[in-house]
Formats: C-alpha cells, sequence, structure tokens
C-alpha cells in the first residue's frame, strides 16, 4: 500500500447504514490510504458510522488504512477533499409516502421511484436544488476532487451538478447489474457442475440508461452465456426462477426472473436490473394491478419496508459500534475499487453513468448514460457500448426526454414544465384532471423542500 499521503474522501450521507455499511468493510479491504470525513444531517448517523469504521481500522489485518471522522458541516467535509461520494435523499420516510404511495389512491402501482414513475418526478424536484447547493461548495473547496455520485434520480442530480460546475469531474455508479451476473454465475455453476465462479467473472458489455440497462453481450472464460440464459428463460419463464421460494413477497428486491425472462425473448437483451426495477420503466405491462404484479412474481417498494430495513440495521448500531465486525459484503459495490484505480492502485472495467459522448449510439448526444468505462489513475473513459435494438429505444428514449423535461423544470424554476414529464410516465394511467389533481397533492405533501422553484 501506498502511504505516502493519506487520501480524503468526503462522504455526504455519511450516516447511511445501507451504503455506508457496505462501504466501511469494502474500503478496508482495499489497498487505500484515507481519511473519510462523514456528514450528515443527522450527525448522531455519522458519528456512529466514525466509531464502527475507526473500529475496523483499529483491529487490523485488514489491507486498507483507513480512518473516520464525522463533521459538523459539509463544508468540513469537502474541503480539499480528494474524492467526493454523494450519496444523500431529501426528506423522510415518511414523506416518501407521498411519492410512493399516493398514487395508489388513483389506482397507479409503482414498483419504486428512485429512476422511474411519477414519484421520481417529485424526488428530483426536492433532490436537484440540493445537488446545485453541493456543486457549488465543490466548486469552492475542492474543485479537482472526482466526484462520484450515488444519488438518484441519477440523471437528473447529474445534470444539475454539471449545469452548477461545469468543469466538475464527475460520473455515477450503482450496483443494479450486478445481480444479473450473480444470477448468470449461479446458472453456470448450477448448469456445468462448477464452484467458485463470481460475478466478477462474467464479463458484459453494458448499455441504456439509469436504472434501465442491458447487457448485449456475458462472456465465461471465453464462452457466450447467451444460449444458457436463453435455455434458462424458456425453461422457467412461466413458473420463475428463484433462489428461494416466494422470497419476493416479502422482499422487493427479490423476484423470480419472469419478467426479466419476458424481456430477454422479446427484445434480444438481457436486463441487468431486476424485475422490480425494469417493470418500473416499461408500460403497465408487468404493473397494472397488484394481482398482476403477483403473477410475474415480484412486489413494489414500499415505505413500510424501508422502515423496518432501516429500524432492523439501527437496531444493530450498538453492537459494532462496541466492536463487533460488520458483515462482509465483498462486491456490494464498486466505489473502493473505483478510488483505488482513480489513485494508481490499477486499471479497473465498471459500469458507470456519463454524458453521452456516443458511447451509446442512438441515445442522444449528452443524455445522461450507462456504458462500462476503463478506470485508471485519473481518468474515467467510456467504452463504445454499440446502439440499443429499436424496441428497447422505444421505451427508453421517453425517459430520456422527461429527464430532460424535469432539469429544464429546475433551471427554469417552473413546476409546470415538470408536469409534462409526470405526464408522459408510462406509470402514469389516469386522466388529465386525476394527473392534475395528483401532481398537486404530491407537490403539496413536499412543498417545505420546493422553496427553490416560489423564489424570484
Amino acid at each position: 500500500m501506498n502511504t505516502d499521503k493519506r487520501i480524503n474522501i468526503a462522504y455526504i450521507g455519511g450516516g447511511s447504514c445501507n451504503f455506508g455499511w457496505k462501504l466501511i468493510p469494502e474500503l478496508a479491504d482495499e489497498d487505500i490510504c484515507a481519511m473519510v470525513r462523514l456528514y450528515d444531517t443527522d450527525k448522531t448517523c455519522s458519528l456512529a458510522n466514525e466509531v464502527i469504521g475507526n473500529n475496523i481500522h483499529d483491529k487490523g489485518n485488514t489491507r486498507g488504512d483507513v480512518v473516520y471522522l464525522a463533521c459538523d458541516e459539509p463544508s468540513e467535509a469537502l474541503r480539499d477533499a480528494d474524492f467526493v461520494i454523494l450519496s444523500f435523499d431529501v426528506g423522510t420516510l415518511d414523506e416518501l409516502v407521498s411519492e410512493l404511495h399516493l398514487p395508489e389512491t388513483y389506482g397507479i402501482i409503482q414498483t419504486g421511484c428512485e429512476n422511474s414513475g411519477i414519484g421520481s418526478v417529485i424526488g428530483a424536484l426536492k433532490n436537484m436544488p440540493v445537488c446545485a447547493e453541493y456543486a457549488r461548495l465543490i466548486k469552492e473547496l475542492c474543485p479537482d476532487a472526482w466526484v462520484i455520485n450515488l444519488c438518484t434520480p441519477m440523471a437528473e442530480c447529474m445534470a444539475v451538478l454539471a449545469e452548477e460546475f461545469p468543469q466538475i469531474k464527475l460520473f455515477g455508479t450503482d450496483s443494479d447489474s450486478f445481480s444479473c451476473q450473480e444470477l448468470l454465475a449461479t446458472m453456470l455453476c448450477e448448469s456445468r457442475g462448477l464452484s467458485g465462479v463470481r460475478r466478477r467473472d462474467i464479463k458484459t458489455n453494458i448499455l441504456g440508461i439509469s436504472g434501465f440497462t442491458w447487457f448485449d453481450s456475458a462472456v465465461y472464460d471465453g464462452e457466450d452465456l447467451f444460449p444458457l440464459f436463453r435455455e434458462y428463460a424458456e425453461k422457467y419463464f412461466d413458473k420463475g426462477y428463484e433462489y428461494r421460494v416466494n422470497e419476493y413477497k416479502t422482499n422487493p428486491d427479490a423476484g423470480a426472473n419472469k419478467v426479466r425472462f419476458d424481456l430477454f425473448l422479446r427484445c434480444g437483451l438481457i436486463p441487468a436490473v431486476n424485475d422490480r426495477i425494469a417493470a418500473g420503466f416499461c408500460p403497465v405491462w408487468y404493473t397494472n394491478t397488484a394481482k398482476a404484479m403477483a403473477s410475474w412474481k415480484f412486489s413494489p417498494m414500499t415505505v413500510n419496508y424501508k422502515k423496518k430495513i432501516f429500524e432492523d440495521k439501527t437496531s444493530k448500531v450498538k453492537k459494532y459500534m462496541n466492536g463487533e465486525a460488520l458483515p462482509r459484503s465483498s462486491g456490494a459495490t464498486e466505489v473502493p475499487a473505483i478510488i483505488r484505480a482513480l489513485n494508481g492502485g490499477g486499471n479497473l472495467i465498471a459500469p458507470v453513468s456519463l454524458p453521452n459522448r456516443g458511447q451509446i449510439e442512438n441515445l442522444p448526444a449528452g443524455a445522461i448514460v450507462t456504458s462500462n468505462a476503463l478506470i485508471s489513475r485519473g481518468n474515467v473513459r467510456p467504452v463504445a457500448a454499440g446502439a440499443l435494438p429499436e424496441d428497447i429505444m422505444g421505451i427508453t428514449v421517453r425517459h430520456v426526454y422527461n429527464r430532460s423535461a424535469v432539469v429544464r423544470a429546475y433551471k427554469e424554476k417552473d413546476l409546470d414544465i415538470a408536469f409534462n414529464a409526470f405526464l408522459n410516465d408510462p406509470v402514469l394511467s389516469c386522466g388529465l384532471t386525476e394527473a392534475t389533481e395528483l401532481y398537486r397533492e404530491m407537490l403539496s405533501a413536499v412543498s417545505k423542500h420546493l422553496v427553490y422553484y416560489c423564489e424570484d
């Protein structure tokens, strides 16, 4: 490990027990010497992660030399940072009820609202002004830092960050596609009698937009895995293919891959995201009723589920603060490996979100798209991924232009522009009068976060 310089990592949203508890042990396993400065609007949470992270450091037996410090202000975390991780969401879980569940009173069921659905329009309107504030702070306090965005909706947040600070060294990343690589590895082991095949052993070409990505190639040790995936899709299309039977009933991120198989058999590419997320981008083929979703063997994300996960994790804070090790989740995120590569610790191929400069041939220039990138010392270079098939393009481009409209609503401080994107979302299945009422109700529920749009 190069200990000549301890790099500074600013983690905005650093009180997280979701991404944060994946990041901390993985940083410890990377060849990195770093100070992670944690900022969270709830400092008690960032203080807990400071203790948890430093406990891992103090026990030794790690590759990394990473220490943690909770900060009172975002400026304290950002000053002279070499890397900035943005992973926050404006508002509370109780406020999320309006984004996820208020549409249900109009007969609209969303699978989630991270990067799709009418709830994502409201989420973007809340998050974009805060992204702009952080862009201004980064420009002032650490203009040369690499900024890794995990905030959603990904495209809207990235567009506003770059609009506010055009020279920002920014890219987005997430782990949505990892589940499909793991599925391919499982299929390979099961069908070939192999063991020990890891997600990272499956080499894929990924293309699409954040949250709605596809593999047009998947290879293991020189073998094309598309025929194997087709074999499984045809065999398990009716009953689905599950790791644990009926887990989808209690876990929205589990499923039977029936949506994945259906889209593959009709479109020819493998959906890289799980069934719940993929279905949320499509017209209401899979989501018109709760009964329909149950027949496809997946469940929508709910606020109650998010609260349960949060409560389950926060109940464990004390034992982790008292020295019990966080469970290792190797490969759950590639952020530590990306930081190591950017800091000169070798090359890495990883999926990232960047403005389109031709890496997706038939999506609009400048749109935030997802492809692989070669990451090396001080460089993130997107890989030419090719073109999306026309039938997938027809679904995708609708979301691209909706996202553009939402960003324009931010720039012009005009909520009516965002309403057009709201109306054009494929999940919106009610009439114009009802849609207008719903939009106003959803805005009203989060009005305290929308002051920006009311300023002169």
